[in-house]
């Protein structure tokens, strides 16, 4: 496994009706690296937006899709998604304090 560091870990939030309406209980979705377990995405939130305190991650592996362009067949990259549940004490993430 490749060295990574915590500010490789997270890659982009997710956007979506679904994760925005689970910031109501304090759960936030993120895009990760493939290779990071649960304790390194837990370390790379609270360093990454200080004031945070994790209770639990809820990780999910997506394989990548099947696609054709004409005759050839090819497979986009395979990704992984984080559910990072904030404690009742923890402070906001501000990325997502005006949407």
């Amino acid at each position: 496994m490749a060295n990574i560091q915590y500010y490789d870990v997270i890659l982009k939030p997710v956007v979506t009706e679904k994760s925005m309406n689970a910031m109501s209980d304090r759960k936030y979705t993120f895009l990760v690296h493939t290779d990071a377990n649960k304790a390194m995405i837990k370390e790379a939130v609270e360093k990454m937006f200080p004031g945070t305190k994790v209770e639990r991650v809820n990780t999910m592996n997506y394989d990548g899709k099947t696609k054709r362009r004409g005759m050839t067949f090819g497979k986009t990259a395979k990704t992984k998604k984080a559910i990072v549940q904030l404690t009742e004490d923890s402070k906001e993430i501000e990325i997502f304090a005006g949407l």
